[in-house]
């Protein structure tokens, strides 16, 4: 039996940039349309031509995509205008797209309130907005915007606005659920009604997110017949945000129900580039990635109680629901108080230790994780503590840099800034070292200190040069006058590699310098540099 075909529609360009936050540049959005056409999504929705300079120039560069068509967006004509005369509709025409996406109302309350046009008059725009871009010969798509709603509150006169569309020779007739706030079975009974007028196979949905569910709303749709599924690179989008395509695609693609019915343009070995084009909006937006994203997130496939961990090691199957490597994600074994041997050995194999099940170093291990974690320590979102604490006793981890003393003091001069200045004395192959550095905190300075001296820091030196804080966060884990803070250190390097430690002490600038020191060493060790003599 033939699979029916479904068409992948990414506006991550469009209603993604509508979310709060965020700002494409051109090339940013080149970046992303390159990444998506790589990936092999049906349509790229690159944004309203003539609505900002951003767009408008976006659209003005040359674009050559082997898999998906450009697709330009804006909405019907202006009452009182022609749809020749129309700047709007201009803007669309110069922009030379294949497909053109337009916005029209579908919900006589917006119609009215809105618009503050009649119902005939928006009919009258949506015809000949639609009859402009047919004769044009451009691939037609209509957004009824708000159609849910508009057709629980009138489904006669929202019937009509779809249907006038398509009379005209729409392709696409795209039930949006644009304030987020219809629910899975409405989505299911209004599309069944619907499709008794519009051929599912000229439907599609465009879900927000405002209840949680523009993944489930955008399931139920395809499973009652609309065939073109609209939605963003990790549901960015607007307010609450839109549809993942991250959690969609691999659905379609990796899940019986699905799958044994429907195919995708997207090919199986680009599946793999899931993750990687999740992680790259991100990269381009400045902002760390969501973990706990469904399929691509880092902690979606990780496993931390002891018990998950035993099974996942016999088979993954027991706590995974498809293998992570299908949509280019990685297992990864959790360390924490939480965790039994098969935790640490697992753990272990990982970091390239292989040790035998039966030596007194993986319980001594364990017992220094679980006492450590007590405390405050928290090794489940500090990978590089743990395998410098690990390779620490086990012994086989060299010692690099020696702090034997520190000093931080603060100050506020007369113009009422506030100044760090940290004092550190390293010791390198026996030669002592004083480094000074300021900075806008403690840890600020501490780092400065040291990256300011770091020529001097001999063999070391070389190691160093790239290594940069990326993030820095504090945590108070309890009150009083025995108060314990924990400081999480994010860093990187020119790989591009970055990584996590963490320092735990009654004193902020103690527990700072803790996950300092760590980030040092475990840059140091990942460099293969010599040990100090």
């Amino acid at each position: 039996m033939s699979k029916e075909q479904l068409f992948i529609f990414d506006t991550t360009l469009r209603d993604g940039a509508q979310t709060q936050g965020v700002d494409f540049s051109v090339d940013d959005k080149m970046k992303i349309a390159s990444a998506l056409d790589v990936l092999g999504v049906d349509y790229i929705e690159g944004g309203w031509p003539g609505a900002n300079p951003t767009d408008t120039e976006f659209f003005q560069k040359k674009h050559s995509f082997n898999n998906s068509k450009l697709t330009s967006f804006g909405m019907t004509k202006r009452t009182g205008r022609s749809a020749d005369n129309d700047p709007g509709l201009s803007a669309l025409l110069n922009s030379n797209t294949p497909a053109v996406c337009i916005v029209g109302k579908s919900w006589d309350f917006h119609v009215d309130i809105a618009l503050g046009i009649s119902n005939e008059e928006n009919l009258e725009n949506i015809k000949e907005t639609a009859k402009h871009f047919v004769k044009e010969n451009k691939e037609f798509m209509f957004d009824a915007e708000h159609f849910f709603d508009g057709y629980k509150a009138n489904p006669k006169y929202a019937l009509s606005c779809l249907k006038t569309a398509f009379d005209q020779g729409a392709r696409w007739i795209v039930l949006c659920d644009t304030n987020g706030g219809t629910l899975p079975h409405e989505i299911t009974k209004i599309v069944t009604e619907v499709s008794k007028t519009i051929p599912g196979k000229n439907l599609g949905i465009h879900a927000h997110n405002d209840t949680g569910n523009a993944v489930a709303n955008s399931l139920a749709a395809v499973w009652a017949g609309v065939r073109q599924i609209q939605g963003t690179i990790n549901g960015l989008g607007e307010r609450c945000g839109n549809a993942n395509l991250m959690s969609l695609i691999p659905t379609f693609f990796l899940k019986e129900d699905f799958s044994s019915k429907f195919e995708i343009q997207i090919k199986p070995k680009n599946i793999k580039n899931l993750t990687q084009c999740s992680r790259l909006l991100d990269e381009i937006l400045n902002r760390k990635p969501n973990k706990h994203l469904p399929y691509v997130g880092a902690a979606a496939f990780s496993h931390k109680g002891g018990l998950h961990v035993s099974a996942v090691q016999k088979d993954p199957k027991t706590y995974e629901h498809i293998n992570p490597e299908d949509v280019g994600n990685s297992r990864n074994i959790v360390v924490s108080d939480q965790s039994g041997k098969s935790n640490i050995i697992s753990r272990l194999k990982t970091i390239g230790i292989e040790i035998e099940e039966s030596d007194p170093k993986i319980k001594k291990l364990l017992d220094e994780v679980k006492d450590r974690e007590f405390i405050g320590y928290s090794y489940d979102g500090a990978d590089a503590s743990f395998e410098l604490l690990a390779r620490r006793i086990i012994g086989k981890i060299p010692r690099y840099i020696l702090i034997n003393e520190y000093d931080v003091s603060v100050k506020k001069d007369a113009s009422g800034k506030i100044i760090s200045l940290a004092k550190a004395q390293l010791e390198v192959d026996g030669e002592k070292i004083m480094c000074e550095g300021e900075g806008n905190g403690p840890v600020n300075a501490l780092d400065n200190a040291i990256r300011q001296n770091v020529d001097r820091l001999n063999k070391y030196s070389k190691y160093l040069k790239d290594l940069k804080l990326v993030d820095y966060k504090v945590r108070i884990l309890n009150t009083g006058t025995e108060a314990v803070t924990r400081v999480s250190i994010e860093s990187t390097d020119s790989n591009g590699k970055n990584w996590f430690t963490i320092g735990v002490s009654t004193n902020i600038i103690d527990a700072s310098f803790k996950a300092l020191i760590d980030s040092l060493d475990y840059k140091l060790f990942k460099d293969n540099a010599p040990a100090s003599l």
